[in-house]
This record gives structure tokens, sequence and C-alpha cells, in this order.
């Protein structure tokens, strides 16, 4: 997967959702993220070479081996995201610090092809609006999607997002 682009949320609080892309630009997945993620990555978009000297991309010079990532599940709308090194040493990392990784280094991103047929769309560049998929959000943003989709009388959308928050509830349960 490849960065392609960083949108706000229009009325998002703060809310940005990043669009990443397979290499042939034919598929897009979509992942929200906050302020403090937003702006990091847009520094890194807009100036790269003004960010060659801070601190994450100094540590990243000074890795010794090569590396890779692997977004591999789904866990309560939170994409699990594995980094991992050729001697089979791993950490995980929020899908949003994985993208930046990727966007600053040639760490590369790849994802499982299972979730990848589950999660992805087709990709156009033209589109005014991007999708982002119930099962990827937190729970307070479903219940708070839910109020506004009952107060919108888009009951259709308010069962989607009541199913996602009870399948949540049960599974924890």
């Amino acid at each position: 997967m490849r960065f392609e682009n960083l949108q706000q949320v229009v009325g998002g609080e703060g809310m940005a959702v990043i669009l990443l892309t397979d290499m042939e630009r034919q598929w897009a997945l979509s992942v929200v993220c906050d302020e403090p993620m937003s702006q990091q990555l847009q520094m890194r978009v807009s100036n790269p070479k003004a960010c060659r000297n801070m601190l994450p991309e100094t540590l990243l010079r000074l890795l010794p081996s090569s590396y890779e990532m692997m977004i591999c599940g789904l866990i309560e709308g939170q994409y699990q995201v594995v980094l991992m090194n050729e001697m089979a040493d791993s950490v995980h990392l929020r899908m949003s610090d994985a993208v930046l990784l990727s966007l600053m280094s040639d760490i590369p991103l790849y994802i499982e092809d299972s979730l990848f047929k589950r999660q992805c769309f087709p990709f156009d560049e033209k589109a005014q609006s991007i999708a982002i998929p119930i099962n990827t959000m937190d729970l307070p943003r479903l219940k708070s999607a839910l109020e506004h989709a009952v107060e919108n009388e888009n009951y259709e959308l308010a069962s989607q997002l009541r199913d996602e928050i009870n399948r949540r509830h049960h599974e924890r349960g």
C-alpha cells in the first residue's frame, strides 16, 4: 500500500482521512487519523526536505536492518499493523503511525490478502468524497454517527451502525 493523500473531515473536530492505494492505484483503503497525526503527515508531504533532520527521520537512518510492515487484522475498529525486521523481531503499531513511517522511509506497507479484499474499494482519483467503512470507526465515533443518522432520519444507516455497535459489545462480553 502507498500513501495517496490526506483529507480533512468537515466538522470532524480535527479528524482526517488517510487514503492509501495499491501500487497500481486501482484499489484504495481509507484510514481515520487524529489531528496530531494529520499535522505530521501534512508536514512531510508539503516539505519533506524540511523534515530531513527531525528526530524521527534521524532515528530512521540509524536502523541497522531492513523492515516491513503488515496490516494483518481489524479489532474494534482499529487496523492491526506489525513492524517486522529480518530477524523476525516485531512490534505492533497504530495504523496511522505505520503510514507515517512508510511515508518517511522505504519501509513497505503490505496488507493481508483477505483483509485487502474485504476493506478496499475501487480507487477514483476524481472522487469528491471518501468512504469510511463503519468497521474501522472507533466506538465513540460510531455512537455519534448513530445519533446523527437518527436525527437525519437515515434509518438504514442507523441500523447498520447499531448492528456494528452491538457486534462489538458481544465480542467484548
